[in-house]
């Protein structure tokens, strides 16, 4: 006797054409898809003026909270290229990857993107201010100290500043 599976909805990340990310946000706001889009404020100058601006945090990505079978409707959206892909099949995020982008933004942490490779380091949970809980790799980067929180799907890092009176050693293992 054949099971149904009851399908799950997860996070998937989409990649879009350059620039797109805005209007593919729209468009699945739009077609009812729950999605994320983190954005970060910046200063831009112009010749005349300057003027704060929103800008997507991850260049020409774009996250759908969807069931696998729902994909292909995502995927339709104008703008977008298509789903990142492990081993042939969509990739899902963590659900805490997500919350982690989430925290950080909300928090307005001093943080930096960066798709570079980074070797292993110690294990820690940030234990104070509003990013507590927040589990990551601590790094040292031009003397001072960082948080590495690793979002592979998308292959890229985020690197906040932190006080290391605010951390701890973890020893049990985290995605």
């Amino acid at each position: 006797m054949a099971v149904d599976r009851i399908p799950v909805e997860r996070w998937y990340a989409l990649y879009t054409k350059s620039r797109n990310e805005k209007k593919v946000k729209q468009s699945l706001d739009e077609k009812g898809f729950r999605n994320y889009l983190p954005l970060e404020k910046r200063l831009k100058q112009w010749s005349d003026r300057k003027k704060w601006v929103e800008e997507p945090l991850i260049r020409s990505y774009i996250f759908v909270h969807c069931t696998e079978g729902q994909l292909q409707s995502a995927l339709n959206t104008p703008g977008v290229v298509t789903v990142v892909r492990f081993e042939g099949k969509p990739a899902p995020v963590q659900e805490e990857q997500i919350h982690a982008l989430q925290q950080i933004l909300e928090a307005d942490a001093d943080f930096e993107i960066s798709a570079e490779t980074f070797e292993k380091g110690e294990k820690v949970e940030i234990t104070a201010g509003r990013l507590k809980g927040l589990k990551g790799e601590l790094q040292e980067h031009l003397n001072k100290y960082k948080v590495l929180i690793r979002l592979d799907v998308v292959q890229q890092n985020i690197l906040v500043k932190i006080n290391p009176a605010r951390l701890h050693r973890i020893t049990e293992k985290f995605a």
